[in-house]
């Protein structure tokens, strides 16, 4: 294993991850705006990119403001939605946060952590993933991929994901908090999985202490 500090290990690991996925993108979400986006967020719950895409693709066809979806009853939004599980819960947590951002946000979506979290079926992950990829903040969603390639590398300590997201934006250059989200949430869906990971075959084995234990 490669011995350098966190900072100039995350670099260098960056560099690798822009080469192995050279087509990445902040998120893989489909949205065209800040709205449209913290919708695709909550349907992405315990769901997969591929499968909200696949829903919000019809359904922002029809619904796509806060007022659209303001007017109108969760079970006319579920059949839309059915596939991204969960689904009768992240209905009504749409309908209301669009109520309460036109009510309170002339139905803007707000671009600070703190007014987001506090939208229903908005999670701190949530909020972050919206704060980076609609509003360009230096914000850090840390989901179960995140979390576990970060700590697998070395770069975090922390055991919950409060604390690992803080770590990463100690480490991690403002310049590339966002780039570097997703990049680590890819090499987790592609190699560096939960169960079985492609050790051997992972362009960052050199950096990794769990792999050279």
């Amino acid at each position: 294993m490669i011995k350098i500090n966190k900072n100039q290990k995350v670099k260098k690991i960056y560099i690798l991850l822009v080469k192995e996925y050279p087509q990445y993108k902040k998120t893989g979400l489909h949205f065209n705006t800040p709205f449209e986006l913290l919708v695709s967020t909550i349907l992405s719950a315990q769901s997969t990119d591929k499968q909200v895409n696949n829903a919000t693709d019809e359904l922002f066809k029809h619904y796509n403001t806060p007022e659209d979806f303001a007017k109108i009853f969760p079970e006319e939004l579920e059949p839309f939605i059915v596939m991204c599980g969960l689904y009768k819960n992240k209905s009504r947590n749409i309908i209301k946060a669009s109520k309460i951002l036109m009510k309170k946000y002339n139905s803007q979506v707000p671009d600070s952590l703190k007014e987001l979290v506090e939208l229903p079926g908005v999670g701190r992950k949530t909020a972050n993933v919206v704060l980076s990829a609609a509003f360009g903040q230096p914000a850090m969603p840390v989901d179960t991929h995140v979390f576990r390639v970060s700590k697998r590398l070395g770069l975090v300590e922390g055991n919950t994901v409060e604390k690992v997201e803080r770590e990463l934006l100690y480490v991690v250059p403002e310049s590339i908090v966002g780039d570097f989200h997703y990049l680590l949430i890819l090499h987790g869906r592609n190699v560096c999985k939960s169960r079985n990971p492609q050790c051997m075959n992972c362009i960052l084995q050199s950096y990794c202490i769990s792999v050279n234990i």
